[in-house]
């Protein structure tokens, strides 16, 4: 693949993160928005009255502008670095075409960079989380994200090494069960953290954790399904037809 290639499919890459970035937004404001509102709500009513703090933004700015841009950034950077993984895996891991390649790449990443750390370390709403432990809670999270994502390229490595002897579907299953292993041990190992008051409502909690989680799917699903139609568009054009009604003239 040489470098002007990269460049289009890296230009396309942002493109579709910007897209996928639209679909997220649309998702964050209309499931998301209501449950931050609600737990703001929760922690207003329940803050002592000297405690209240002067909005240096407004919450209204906050749920809009602010939102569309943390999002829509986040898109056009995620879908430029994704990109550049999809040229070093396209061909590496199967005989998949450029459109298979990038959704098995957008779903292996959804799985690996934010489910795997989600189920150990779940999205808070506002009034959840004490501020003096936020730098725990945070490197925490980044650790398991990053144990994650080692463990899947460790994963896919064994899994094609396995391959020859086992088969692709025995080397797959081997390879995934290890994944499974590891990952259940750093459950196990790594601290709990639950912050959540005890009269914080369960429904609204739910709530927010399930809409947290169909953003992030909407954005790496929605990645996967354009960048996968841009790519195969770019490294596989249909040939040009020529309508039945357009002579061609024979050579002379």
């Amino acid at each position: 693949m040489n470098s002007a290639t990269v460049r289009n499919l890296l230009v396309r890459g942002m493109l579709a993160g910007l897209g996928a970035g639209v679909l997220a937004l649309i998702v964050a404001y209309f499931l998301g928005e209501p449950n931050v509102d609600s737990a703001i709500g929760f922690e207003e009513a329940h803050a002592p009255a000297h405690e209240h703090e002067v909005e240096l933004v407004s919450r209204s700015l906050q749920s809009t502008a602010g939102l569309a841009t943390g999002v829509l950034v986040y898109g056009v950077a995620f879908g430029g670095i994704a990109a550049l993984a999809f040229c070093f895996a396209l061909g590496r891991v199967g005989r998949f075409t450029p459109r298979a390649t990038a959704l098995l790449l957008s779903g292996t990443a959804l799985l690996a960079v934010y489910v795997v750390p989600f189920l150990k370390y779940p999205a808070n709403p506002p009034s959840v989380g004490d501020p003096d432990t936020i730098g725990k809670r945070t490197t925490l999270y980044f650790l398991m994200m990053v144990l994650s994502v080692l463990l899947a390229f460790a994963a896919v490595i064994v899994g094609k090494r396995l391959a020859p002897k086992l088969g692709t579907w025995h080397a797959t299953v081997v390879a995934v069960l290890g994944f499974g292993v590891v990952i259940g041990l750093a459950y196990e190992f790594l601290p709990v953290i639950n912050e959540v008051p005890g009269d914080f409502p369960a429904t609204l909690l739910w709530r927010f954790r399930l809409s947290a989680l169909a953003m992030q799917a909407t954005l790496w699903g929605g990645f996967g399904l354009v960048f996968g139609e841009l790519a195969e568009r770019l490294l596989h054009p249909k040939p040009a037809t020529v309508s039945a009604g357009t002579a061609v003239a024979a050579p002379q």
